[in-house]
């Protein structure tokens, strides 16, 4: 088998309860990974905030390079 390395982008849709647009923004820049709320009961009572949902909209590859093991 050989070895590749994939440059892989994948946009999300997330819904957020917030305070502001700009606290809604920075929750899910933060508490988001991939495709999971990485957020503890803690981290959502002391910033106000509850993720209600994640949708992977968009999963592309963009550049897939042959690695040469040495």
């Amino acid at each position: 088998m050989k070895t590749y390395q994939v440059v892989l982008t994948k946009s999300f849709v997330v819904t957020v309860n917030a305070e502001t647009p700009k606290e809604a923004k920075r929750v899910c820049e933060f508490y988001t990974g991939d495709i999971q709320d990485i957020s503890t009961d803690v981290d959502r009572q002391k910033e106000k905030f509850e993720i209600e949902n994640i949708d992977c909209t968009v999963n592309e590859t963009f550049e897939c390079i042959e690695m040469e093991i040495i």
